[in-house]
């Protein structure tokens, strides 16, 4: 199979594209059915920071931090989504960046230590970003009176809305599953939140709501707006406490 491969190279990106030899593939897959043409035209521009890549898409791999908005398919799901206020009011969760810039934390449940250890890593820059104009959202997988309870709890700065279906979970496509939640680097770092001060709601976290999907359900962090379908940054938590660089978020939200 003749394949033509052109790499072009510029300071912080490597450029890959190519292009396979349809007349020669076709007579090769005779031999294999399942081989198909190869097609591939992509960016990468590499991260500074080591097992990154800033890609040109929205990427389906936890971890990955992404620019560029999403598929007109996923926009619309999420244009379907509804999310709930600490009043009860559903909206659709695109409405939270349709006409402002938003940095949109999901946390794994409301009960859980890391997740109120990154609400106030977040907040903690609040005020960088209320400088730029970006408003400051935390939502979390459960019922809005749990979500009542968190914010009460935490005292934390910014909106805070309940997603008792998980249909924004399921529509960024954040991992979720044991193996995700119960890692070394996890536990460590859930012994030092407890150093800190912090302590883990274990009547939230034992309730219907968050029992019924096992508490195995990891978030992130996306950056949005204004525009539905305008999200500039995205990290998938590959595992719990699983928490991006706060300068690479305000890079994203402030610059």
């Amino acid at each position: 199979m003749a394949i033509s491969l052109a790499t072009t190279l510029s300071p912080g990106t490597l450029r890959l594209c190519t292009f396979s030899n349809h007349t020669t593939t076709r007579a090769f897959s005779s031999q294999s059915p399942r081989v198909q043409p190869l097609q591939w035209n992509k960016t990468i521009k590499l991260s500074p920071r080591p097992g990154h890549v800033i890609a040109s898409a929205i990427s389906e791999s936890p971890g990955i931090e992404s620019s560029g908005s999403v598929s007109e398919d996923t926009a619309n799901i999420l244009d379907t989504v509804k999310v709930f206020d600490l009043n009860g009011n559903a909206i659709p969760i695109s409405d939270l960046w349709k006409d402002r810039k938003a940095v949109v934390a999901f946390a794994r449940h409301f009960g859980c230590v890391l997740c109120r250890k990154r609400a106030d890593y977040l907040a903690s820059k609040k005020d960088v970003m209320d400088t730029s104009g970006v408003a400051l959202v935390l939502v979390g997988p459960g019922s809005i009176d749990q979500a009542r309870a968190f914010s009460e709890q935490t005292k934390f700065k910014g909106e805070v809305y309940a997603d008792p279906n998980h249909s924004s979970y399921e529509a960024l496509r954040f991992v979720s599953g044991v193996t995700t939640t119960f890692t070394p680097k996890a536990g460590l770092k859930i012994i030092q939140c407890y150093m800190e001060g912090y302590r883990q709601d274990w009547k939230l976290s034992f309730e219907k709501d968050t029992v019924t999907r096992g508490g195995w359900q990891q978030g992130g962090i996306i950056v949005a707006g204004p525009g539905k379908s305008n999200i500039s940054y995205i990290f998938k938590d590959k595992e719990a406490g699983d928490d991006p660089d706060i300068q690479d978020i305000l890079k994203a939200c402030c610059s």
